[in-house]
Formats: structure tokens, C-alpha cells, sequence
């Protein structure tokens, strides 16, 4: 190990809503819909059937949203949410 990676904050391996909604900057509505309708993985635990989303799954979620946001560029069909 590196003195870099030693220096680097350790991410837990699951994250909650909130942790989620705050690393992808959006709401926690956004994050509960992507989750159910499947977008997004992540699991329910505990009697309340707590949404847990694992560090792993969030990473490939956004190399997803990357690959998708540049198809959609080159295929001229990239929208401007300034607009």
C-alpha cells in the first residue's frame, strides 16, 4: 500500500440513500426511483426493508450513465437540461 491510497478516505462498502443522493448530487426521491424500478441496483435489509446501494454498484452505475450520456452525444440526441 501506498502512502497515497493510506491518505485516501476508505468508503464504505454499502451506502445509504442519502450517502447516494449526495455523491450523485440529486434528491433522495431520484435515488428511491431508480432503485425501484431497477435502474440503480442496490438491496433491502432489516425488518424496515432499509435500501443499502454497495459502493461497487454506484461505480457501475455512473460507468453506465457515462457509456449511455456518450451514445446519446454522438448520436445527436444529447438534451440541455440549462434549456
Amino acid at each position: 500500500m501506498t502512502v497515497t491510497d493510506e491518505a485516501a478516505p476508505k468508503r464504505p462498502r454499502f451506502l445509504t440513500i442519502e450517502q447516494v443522493a449526495e455523491e450523485l448530487a440529486i434528491r433522495e426521491p431520484t435515488v428511491r426511483q431508480l432503485l425501484t424500478v431497477g435502474e440503480l441496483r442496490g438491496l433491502q435489509i432489516g425488518v424496515h426493508r432499509t435500501w443499502r446501494v454497495a459502493a461497487t454498484d454506484l461505480e457501475d452505475y455512473i460507468e453506465q450513465a457515462y457509456r449511455v450520456t456518450a451514445e446519446r452525444i454522438a448520436a445527436g440526441e444529447a438534451a440541455d437540461d440549462e434549456s
